[in-house]
């Protein structure tokens, strides 16, 4: 047996073959209702339907069925096949070779080939798209994508290549381990080109969208609904048993989950302290899903950033002064844990971290915040400190932010102002540096901690405290070509506990009101991808 085929086997069959159709997987004796549709609600407008635009969790959750690429996950979180049957790399990790299925066609009827993911790949990294995510091409180490982002490489210059129509081979400028894990987020997805220049920025609007994913985008109203409806052209269409899905959008917890209540929703988050209260009443209803997600606040250490917080102790004190078990147990109540580090504990490929502040009192805490905060010249017998809490709209984050500045206030004598802002607003400010304090919030692209730490890296686009850290660049390119980064993933949370760029408060646990009627929804699925093909409705 090879050195590759060892490894890949340890890596849960990387070399992939055909296997059974994920999607709905209904057991004999299930009686379907007649209306097969799921209507569930979003927070906010999601950015785009565009594969290579998109940016928040919402719209990737409507990429996923308008779009497959390569590999899929199933209800565990595994890699299955998506328009990929089959996937390998050469000995070093350097080289891949993805096998299309034949049977994959567009929803014009066009065939689904390797020069779609060529297309699509060029696209995210070429800087007239300005795509978001342009950072992931750098982040898969495909050839030439950072001189290409840069503006020093042209975009056929990139690492990828169509051999044939149904070969795709991809070429890495580092070992890469866990490329294949990559594949199932939406920025590889591919993407019509005939379409794109036959409509340009209009394309993804219904009646010119073309999509090769499970459901195809019937309706779109901006900040009310989208709605996309099954495609008879996918390729395990007869295995597709959701026929309709609709995303609302309703900016208020508390509404939706009365309109969850009187049946016009399948599912909702549960507003935040509800969680205990609607599991006693609604045992088969609320349920509360750990994912690999985390919640945090960024400081802005731009040069028009605050100048406190350029102190490295006043970002510790700040940090210090959180009681995470009160927001999570008081607060939440509803399956979050307490975050002392960025990557969720129990993440594939890492040792624990070994964070001084995680294992003292919060009493031990507080004191050492005062006295950071005084070192620094601030406090009550120093310079007064005052900064903005920027948060999208959302009753859960004002409130969390209401109780961070309220523990501020009372422990360090800190003022704080609430800045909420709509969603795409938020990301610009955000984006831009126009803030002292946001927040953010991180799901795992794929399971290893470098999802979540490359974030650290001085030229992520979603470094949005602009911390940058010669040593962690470092380390993170380090860490990239090898089998086992474990130690050099801790050591750079280690790191970043201490220079505190952001501030971790807790590890997600997704808390909904889920209709009894949707079965197999993916509850072991760390990452929480879900897809609408693989769900069904029974009758009540």
């Amino acid at each position: 047996m090879t050195r590759t085929t060892k490894l890949l086997a340890a890596l849960a069959a990387t070399t992939c073959l055909v296997a059974p159709a994920m999607a709905a997987n209904v057991p004999d004796g299930a009686t379907l209702a007649d209306d097969q549709s799921f209507t569930y609600r979003i927070l906010d407008e999601f950015t785009s339907p565009d594969p290579q635009i998109v940016e928040d969790v919402s719209g990737s959750e409507i990429v996923r069925d308008l779009f497959e690429g390569l590999i899929n996950q199933d209800a565990d979180g595994n890699p299955v096949p998506g328009v990929a049957t089959e996937w390998s790399s050469n000995e070093d990790f350097t080289e891949w070779t993805f096998t299309l299925r034949d049977n994959a066609v567009w929803s014009d009827g066009e065939p689904v080939t390797a020069h779609d993911f060529v297309y699509a790949w060029k696209r995210l990294v070429d800087p007239a798209t300005a795509s978001p995510y342009a950072w992931f091409g750098e982040l898969m180490s495909l050839d030439n994508a950072s001189a290409i982002i840069a503006g020093e490489a042209e975009v056929d210059d990139l690492g990828v290549e169509a051999v044939d129509d149904h070969t795709l081979v991809a070429r890495l400028s580092a070992p890469l381990p866990h490329f294949y894990m990559m594949m199932s987020h939406a920025s590889t997805f591919p993407a019509p080109q005939w379409v794109i220049e036959e409509h340009g920025d209009q394309w993804t609007r219904p009646g010119n969208i073309v999509t090769n994913g499970a459901y195809i985008l019937t309706e779109h109203v901006p900040q009310e609904r989208s709605v996309r409806e099954k495609s008879e052209t996918y390729w395990d269409a007869e295995n597709t048993v959701i026929e309709t899905v609709t995303a609302l959008v309703i900016n208020d917890e508390n509404q939706a989950l009365t309109r969850f209540m009187a049946g016009e929703l399948d599912r909702t988050e549960v507003p935040i302290g509800q969680f205990p209260r609607l599991e006693e009443e609604y045992p088969d209803t609320a349920i509360s899903i750990p994912t690999l997600c985390t919640y945090y606040y960024n400081f802005n250490l731009r040069d028009n950033g605050p100048e406190a917080t350029h102190d490295e102790r006043v970002r510790q004190a700040l940090s210090y002064a959180i009681d995470r078990d009160v927001i999570v147990n008081q607060v939440l109540q509803a399956g979050q844990t307490p975050a002392y580090v960025f990557a969720p504990v129990g993440m594939a490929n890492m040792d624990t971290p070994n964070v001084e502040y995680e294992n003292w009192t919060q009493a031990e805490r507080d004191a050492r915040a005062v006295e950071l905060l005084a070192e620094a010249g601030y406090g009550p017998d120093g310079e007064s400190l005052q900064l903005g809490i920027l948060y999208n709209t959302s009753d859960a984050h004002r409130q969390l932010a209401t109780v961070v500045g309220q523990m501020w206030e009372q422990k360090l004598g800190v003022q704080t102002t609430l800045e909420n802002m709509e969603w795409n607003t938020f990301l610009d400010s955000r984006e831009n540096g126009d803030f002292d304090v946001s927040r953010g919030g991180w799901c795992a692209d794929y399971n290893d901690p470098s999802t979540f730490l490359d974030l650290f890296q001085t030229t992520s686009g979603y470094n949005d405290a602009k911390y940058s850290n010669t040593d962690v660049d470092a380390m993170l390119n380090e860490a990239k070509g090898l089998e086992d980064a474990a130690d050099i993933n801790r050591q750079i949370e280690e790191i970043v506990a201490v220079e505190m760029p952001i501030i971790p408060v807790y590890h997600y646990a997704n808390a909904y009101m889920l209709n009894p009627q949707i079965q197999d929804w993916p509850v072991n699925n760390l990452e929480a991808n879900w897809y609408s093909k693989d769900l069904y409705k029974i009758a009540e």
